[in-house]
């Protein structure tokens, strides 16, 4: 009970000191175009990349483009992922509502003169709620895109991952700093 209250408290802590880090940076940044323009360069420089070969065989960019994938394969991941993203973007105003609320929930036990370890818990498992509902459909996602793939293709791609995972893509590194800070 007393890493979990020690583990939320450090996590609101945390939350607050990125909102308030937000925060100042929102009201000091006064130059708009720059961001514009910083914009501007970085949709330039993906095209330069995806004439470079930054994108490849049929659209598919990553791990995707080094399987040789036939045509109907790359139609029906396009659409397996297509069907994600536009499941995402419906759902995003709702999930901006509810981090929003939450925010609103942890800046009030912070707050408060006491701590409501009980409120604390209430909200940890909120938070762990919707980790494991994200959790279950990226599962999904690529269980569904896995179905697409022939054996070899499958054995090739988690060759692929291991290897991205090994040069430190996807925050394995975070994973490997926070493993050396528990032991």
């Amino acid at each position: 009970m007393k890493k979990l209250l020690i583990g939320s408290v450090l996590a609101i802590s945390s939350v607050l000191t990125v909102t308030g880090c937000t925060s100042v940076n929102a009201t000091t940044d006064t130059t708009p175009a720059t961001t514009t323009n910083m914009q501007k360069q970085h949709k330039a420089g993906m095209k330069d990349g995806m004439r470079k070969g930054g994108i490849h065989k049929g659209g598919m960019k990553g791990t995707m483009a080094q399987l040789d994938l036939t045509a109907t394969q790359q139609a029906q991941i396009k659409a397996i992922t297509q069907e994600k993203y536009n499941n995402r973007k419906n759902d995003r105003s709702k999930y901006q509502a509810e981090r929003a609320q939450m925010q609103q929930q942890m800046q009030t036990l912070t707050n408060a003169k006491t701590l409501d370890a009980a409120a604390v818990n209430r909200l940890a498992d909120q938070q762990a709620a919707k980790t494991k509902q994200r959790f279950i459909e990226r599962v999904q996602t690529e269980h569904a895109i896995a179905q697409v793939l022939t054996p070899e293709q499958r054995q090739k791609m988690a060759q692929l991952k291991l290897e991205r995972k090994a040069k430190g893509h996807h925050g394995s590194k975070n994973r490997q700093m926070h493993s050396k800070h528990q032991q």
